[in-house]
């Protein structure tokens, strides 16, 4: 059985909620990312998508230089520890119908796990039920 610790990315790009809403989308486009968590004091407070930007910010005709990420952020944030399985990660993803998992021990953010970290390393028909999943409406 593997593990989430083996797999996750620990290399993760965060913004803290008071930031600019155009500050993330200015990381979201250097790192070449759709989602960025939200991270205050080490913890975890929701995940900005760029579809919460152009849902909740420009297409309510909002200034992304005066909104703050917090302010739209995707919250109630599902995560998962370092030390489940990565058949837990592909079912929590699958239910969730998410791409990438913030990894959490001990309340702070260890890293992130995405369908393309599953795909290196599973049985791609089993990461390719979980995009379905994540797909329908």
């Amino acid at each position: 059985m593997a593990y989430v610790s083996e797999v996750m990315n620990t290399r993760v790009v965060s913004v803290p909620s008071h930031e600019q809403v155009t500050k993330a989308a200015q990381l979201m486009s250097e790192h070449n990312i759709g989602s960025i968590p939200v991270v205050d004091n080490g913890q975890i407070k929701g995940m900005l998508t760029d579809r919460d930007i152009v849902l909740r910010c420009v297409a309510e005709g909002k200034d992304p230089t005066h909104v703050k990420v917090g302010d739209i952020m995707t919250t109630g944030t599902v995560y998962i520890t370092p030390h489940q399985s990565v058949d837990d990660a592909v079912r929590m993803m699958s239910y969730e119908q998410i791409r990438r998992l913030p990894v959490v021990e001990d309340g702070k953010l260890a890293g992130i796990i995405s369908l393309a970290d599953l795909a290196r390393m599973r049985d791609h028909t089993e990461v390719a039920q979980a995009i379905c999943e994540i797909s329908k409406p």
